[in-house]
């Protein structure tokens, strides 16, 4: 049985204004699991790695520098690719409400973008923050308390990018034969390399600004836990990292970027031949890596800036593949695995539609 959305538990907006989103994620307290011991489990099988959580700590002064130097150089790009996105949904969706889905975290701050600009638009615009597993599932407890409160017409999943198409085979999976909604899912992203959105603003893996920092830029929520005893997946709210958020700023300095935009051409979905073209030089790059190093589970593999980076953060990498070192996309990137130790190889175009891949390391053995 569905709750009626006003009795879920949930952790509200997080550090977020209250009207920009609402998390359908409920709080949770667990203990952190070492990034080593993670591994080990994750590759062991042992534990999903959505039954466990590390430590995030505040960015350094040098992360804060490149996250500084990426907004300053991408952030009018992201505006631009905002209100691109926002024009084709207007237009798309012809009902009387949008209601935006994204998936925590790397969703979020675009989700609250969109939103913002349906608004400007005219548009009666919903949104809310929910969970999506790989492997395990969307979360249905908190996707049906959505399509009680608004039907299931206008839903638009949201996302930062497209790694490996991971979350599009996972919601295509999980609404397979759910006659309320279309058949290919409405995913939205802002870069999608491996071409497997509905909708994206471009094909390029470039630096998303709010995709190099983590809780502190998506309203200080982790990302999202496993239910143990059922009901809405959780997440932890992280208070220990408040005074360096940056949550709010963000949005707002992006707000101030896209209202002095002038004509923006509204995005348009890949054709077909596209679609599969990007489908297939992505693909050819991950079997390629595999083949290389030996890979079998391809969870290993971590293709696209945004992705490599997380990697780095939350994972145990082996080593780090860039096109290019000196590629000013890539530098906190660089960062990570200088301090880390992680060695880095330049391989040029061997990385067809990415900029780079981190490979995690194998534990399990």
């Amino acid at each position: 049985m569905t709750l009626p959305m006003a009795d879920l538990n949930t952790v509200g907006s997080g550090s977020y204004l209250p009207n920009d989103v609402h998390f359908l994620l409920q709080p949770v307290r667990m203990e952190v699991t070492d990034l080593e011991e993670k591994e080990r489990l994750i590759q062991s099988k042992q534990k999903h790695y959505s039954e466990m959580i590390s430590l995030e700590t505040a960015p350094t002064d040098v992360h804060k520098a490149l996250y500084e130097r990426s907004l300053q150089q991408n952030g009018v790009r992201m505006a631009t690719d905002v209100q691109a996105l926002a024009l084709a949904l207007n237009k798309d969706c012809t009902g009387h409400a949008i209601v935006l889905v994204s998936f925590v975290r790397a969703g979020l701050p675009l989700g609250v973008l969109l939103r913002r600009a349906l608004i400007d638009m005219g548009r009666d615009a919903h949104h809310y923050g929910i969970s999506i597993v790989r492997d395990r599932g969307i979360d249905t407890v908190a996707l049906e308390a959505i399509v009680k409160a608004h039907g299931a017409e206008n839903i638009v999943f949201v996302d930062g990018w497209t790694g490996k198409g991971a979350i599009s085979g996972e919601i295509q999976r999980c609404l397979n034969g759910d006659s309320r909604f279309p058949l290919a899912p409405r995913l939205v992203v802002l870069a999608d390399p491996c071409g497997r959105a509905w909708l994206c603003a471009s094909a390029e893996d470039w630096v998303i600004p709010s995709g190099i920092l983590g809780a502190t830029v998506s309203g200080l929520v982790s990302r999202s836990i496993w239910p143990a005893n059922g009901g809405l997946h959780g997440c932890v709210v992280y208070d220990h990292l408040q005074m360096h958020d940056v949550t709010r700023d963000f949005i707002e300095r992006l707000e101030t970027h896209r209202k002095a935009l002038g004509t923006v051409a509204p995005a348009t979905p890949w054709t077909y031949s596209e679609q599969l073209e990007l489908q297939a030089a992505a693909r050819h790059v991950i079997e390629s890596l595999a083949a290389r190093f030996d890979i079998t589970n391809l969870n290993r593999v971590k293709p696209g800036i945004a992705e490599a980076t997380r990697a780095v953060l939350r994972r145990v990498p082996d080593h780090v593949l860039v096109r290019d070192r000196s590629d000013s996309d890539v530098q906190l990137l660089m960062h990570l695995t200088e301090s880390a130790g992680v060695p880095v190889e330049e391989v040029g175009d061997a990385l067809g539609p990415y900029r780079a891949v981190t490979i995690i390391r194998s534990v399990s053995g």
